[in-house]
């Protein structure tokens, strides 16, 4: 499936690392949503990515900009993760159905049974404004939805 940008973002509800429900649409009216999926959690790339958003929370994280991190692992899996990693944004499980809400935004890699690299910014309105989605081997700048972020 692939989503177009100015269309509304599909909504979900997912446990983040604590086992708490974490619904999209709660942050309509309120934040910009940046849904940061990746394939696993304690792999490199994806602990690189997921540790430069930690590095850099002032240019992702304030009080028009949410964080959510989204890969297939188990809420306990991201629990341990966040710790060890000290990640203090949502980690979002898509674990049960099996990676459901990667199949909604097209970030879904079949073949292997996890999320691909895809980034996804939801504005205020619910709106879907930026995305691009990688292969699993190939990081993401996150420069570019630092730039997409200061558009909105």
């Amino acid at each position: 499936m692939t989503l177009e940008i100015g269309s509304l973002a599909p909504d979900f509800t997912l446990k983040n690392q604590f086992g708490e429900e974490v619904t999209l649409s709660e942050f309509r009216g309120h934040k910009n949503v940046v849904l940061v999926f990746y394939p696993m959690a304690f792999t490199g790339i994806c602990t690189g990515e997921l540790c430069e958003i930690r590095d850099r929370s002032n240019d992702f994280v304030n009080d028009d900009v949410q964080i959510l991190g989204i890969s297939c692992d188990a809420s306990p899996s991201l629990k341990t993760f966040a710790e060890q990693e000290g990640i203090e944004y949502p980690l979002l499980s898509d674990f049960w159905p099996h990676g459901a809400v990667s199949q909604l935004y097209g970030s879904f890699f079949e073949e292997r049974g996890f999320s691909l690299r895809g980034t996804f910014i939801v504005d205020k309105e619910g709106v879907l404004r930026w995305s691009v989605v990688n292969s699993p081997g190939d990081a993401r700048n996150s420069d570019e939805y630092k730039v997409a972020l200061a558009a909105l």
